[in-house]
């Protein structure tokens, strides 16, 4: 997964994001239990939006026991609302958040070809969805824009 952002965050990796992951989960007042660490460690293994069978998939083989979809489906939806994830709405896939618990717009470049989802954060654009918003006296949540193509590792 590929972020680009134009503005300040602390990207985290490996066992620093998996810490970062279980921090803003706590501090937010909910609780990390095993099967959230195992569910959050296979969603950061993936470099591109991953489903929430294949994640219960691999589980399933790492654990020896099936693990429900419906389980993870839960899990990964506490982390999207706790901002540990974010949802590819258009692919109905995730990606583990590089900076959790910080809370912005989702806004994607979704490659049809390969399936790569490069991830922006871009303030202006995410204010200017909000002020339109506004003016119509809509309350907005979290905008999600998705822009669909072919990414330019597929056009070469």
């Amino acid at each position: 997964m590929a972020t680009a952002h134009n503005h300040s965050h602390h990207e985290h990796t490996g066992d620093d994001l998996l810490t970062a992951a279980r921090n803003a989960l706590t501090a937010a007042g909910e609780q990390w239990t095993g099967m959230r660490e195992s569910v959050f460690a296979e969603l950061m293994r993936h470099d591109k939006p991953v489903s929430a069978y294949d994640i219960a998939d691999n589980l399933s083989a790492a654990r020896g026991k099936r693990v429900a979809p419906n389980s993870v489906y839960r899990i990964l939806d506490l982390f999207v609302t706790n901002n540990l994830a974010m949802r590819v709405e258009s692919a109905n896939a995730f990606l583990a958040n590089t900076h959790p618990g910080c809370e912005h717009d989702c806004i994607f470049l979704v490659c049809d070809e390969c399936g790569e989802a490069t991830h922006l954060d871009d303030d202006a654009l995410s204010q200017a969805l909000r002020g339109i918003a506004k003016a119509q006296n809509f309350s907005t949540n979290r905008p999600i824009v998705e822009i669909r193509g072919i990414c330019g590792s597929c056009m070469a």
